[in-house]
């Protein structure tokens, strides 16, 4: 009797996996569908694959389109030999899976007057964008106090006077914006100050709350132990006149 010899496969002898996260039998799948020459059995065999990747990843559909990304894995890991179209219309390319997103410039910081941030400098062109009025003298005292608000900040140990501000302001804006001598930049810090003692009030009250209901909770706990205490007693001193009727008895 001859002896039956297993025909094994080794990995080492397979193809790379192109989306390993799907596994080798959908990859195999994905293989027998580019065997189908009707087009429409072949549509209907890459659905079910994709329903099957769905199920290998449930989590994707959370996604919007969540069928699309695994559609674009089944033509990509058929190298784009697929005849069939998916459900978008539009069969992907293989320029798809390589483009590349657009270049993100870098923000371009001003090297002067780095301290008040670069919103300073893009509130400061809008401002000079606005017709000279009371409204854009409102607008300015905003920015001064931001300014100002910013340099206390960055610079806790110095003192900060509304000239430094006018001054800076009048660098930054090439002498464009100019403030009546009566303006104040304090008015974002005061506004910050009432909402920190805001905060501490409230914070202080919500406190006090619980410092009261603890000592709430410690009353009760106290007078359920004192009834407990007046109870066993109770029944001590029962238990005691029990004990000493029965020895008269005899």
């Amino acid at each position: 009797m001859e002896s039956t010899r297993l025909q094994l496969e080794y990995n080492a002898e397979r193809e790379d996996l192109i989306i390993p996260e799907y596994g080798r039998h959908v990859q195999k799948l994905i293989e027998y569908a580019k065997n189908i020459e009707d087009v429409k059995q072949q549509g209907i065999f890459i659905d079910k694959i994709v329903d099957l990747m769905m199920q290998i990843h449930p989590q994707s559909r959370n996604v919007e389109d969540y069928r699309k990304n695994p559609g674009k894995h089944v033509y990509g890991i058929a190298r784009y030999e697929l005849q069939a179209m998916p459900l978008s219309g539009v069969a992907p390319r293989p320029e798809d899976a390589t483009k590349k997103p657009e270049k993100v410039a870098y923000p371009v910081i001003e090297a002067q007057f780095r301290h008040y941030g670069h919103n300073v400098q893009a509130l400061i062109q809008k401002s000079l964008q606005m017709e000279p009025g009371p409204k854009r003298d409102g607008f300015v005292e905003v920015i001064g106090s931001y300014m100002k608000l910013a340099y206390k900040t960055w610079n806790k140990e110095h003192y900060v006077s509304d000239d430094i501000i006018k001054a800076d302001l009048d660098t930054l804006s090439k002498g464009q914006l100019t403030l009546h001598d009566t303006a104040s930049f304090d008015n974002l810090t005061i506004a910050r100050r009432r909402k920190q003692q805001q905060q501490q009030r409230e914070f202080g009250g919500r406190e006090q709350d619980r410092r009261d209901r603890d000592r709430g909770a410690d009353r009760d706990r106290g007078g359920h132990r004192q009834q407990r205490h007046d109870r066993n007693g109770g029944a001590n001193n029962n238990r005691g006149r029990g004990g000493g009727g029965g020895g008269r008895r005899k």
